[in-house]
């Protein structure tokens, strides 16, 4: 559907996109991370068409974007960051605005607008002025005017920023549900949020790719430590030689002690070797009574942060 090819952008002298290759099948929801100054915006940009590449193809779905920028445009449809719109229009007039910008059919028009305001849950609002929306419905109007020409391809650059929780909960289940029907692709400093929402994650800094695969991919791809964290009641101290009487233990340290007495420590077990059965048969023949136990798991953020700092795919 989409594919990158050795792009690379230059500004003057300045890098902004090193020779990235990258491709995005049908009906996938991509997301996009990175620090500031990555590339990312830069990226996105060359991807609707906004900007040029200095080197490189970006082909969208099948059509080359330098040589047929039209029939590649009318896939995307494109949601910038920070809700540009005409406030002083109604959303109804706004989406019927970007459908003629877009160019859909006249006798298609009507229904289509129609269709879009439902989807996105406007038509509540369809008659009111976009100036006196909040910022939830404002992203709401926005994603409408991007989906009003039915394209196959969603670009959608920080949808969730300034939003309450509330509204991040719907405009996230209303991405989710647009992934079934649409190829997405999301940029968002909010980690936990392309966990949520993603099939993959690029991740880019400075101007490189540093790493592509499913969030819970890279989430093991950094993970090096296999720990569970127990919370016990261990009122004879037998915690203090569990290390020697389970053998695939490597390291066994205290955390905290709670208020109700109960203690917590985290174990540290070989590569591969899954202690939870283990630790339930020996602790209860020890006489420890297991309040709580799970798994250290390692976060799409630990392994952003991992693979920044060492630049390494």
């Amino acid at each position: 559907m989409i594919e990158l090819k050795n792009v690379t952008k230059k500004y003057g002298k300045v890098l902004a996109v090193d020779d990235i290759s990258f491709k995005i099948e049908d009906g996938e929801i991509m997301g996009l991370l990175g620090p500031n100054g990555a590339g990312k915006s830069t990226t996105m940009n060359m991807i609707t068409g906004f900007i040029e590449p200095t080197d490189g193809e970006i082909i969208v779905d099948g059509y080359d974007m330098s040589r047929r920028p039209k029939k590649a445009k009318r896939e995307i449809g494109y949601m910038p960051e920070g809700v540009p719109l005409y406030s002083d229009l109604k959303v109804k007039e706004f989406v019927t605005y970007m459908a003629e910008i877009k160019q859909v059919r006249r006798k298609e028009r009507k229904d289509k607008v129609e269709k879009v305001i439902k989807e996105t849950g406007l038509s509540d609002v369809k008659n009111k002025l976009i100036k006196n929306l909040s910022r939830g419905y404002k992203q709401r109007v926005s994603l409408a005017g991007a989906l009003v020409s039915d394209p196959k391809i969603l670009i959608l650059d920080e949808p969730t920023v300034g939003l309450d929780p509330k509204q991040i909960t719907e405009i996230r289940s209303l991405i989710k549900d647009l992934g079934k029907t649409h190829t997405v692709i999301l940029s968002s400093h909010i980690l936990s949020e392309v966990s949520q929402i993603c099939t993959r994650v690029i991740i880019i800094n400075k101007g490189k790719i540093v790493a592509i695969d499913t969030p819970e991919n890279l989430e093991n791809r950094v993970s090096n430590k296999n720990c569970i964290y127990v919370t016990v009641e261990d009122k004879e101290n037998k915690m203090d030689t569990i290390k020697d009487r389970i053998k695939d233990i490597q390291k066994v340290e205290f955390v905290e002690k709670n208020e109700d007495g109960t203690k917590q420590y985290v174990i540290e077990a070989k590569q591969g070797i899954d202690l939870r059965k283990t630790i339930f048969s020996e602790f209860a023949k020890e006489n420890i009574t297991i309040f709580e136990m799970k798994k250290a798991d390692t976060t799409l953020e630990d392994a952003f942060m991992k693979l920044i700092e060492g630049g390494k795919k």
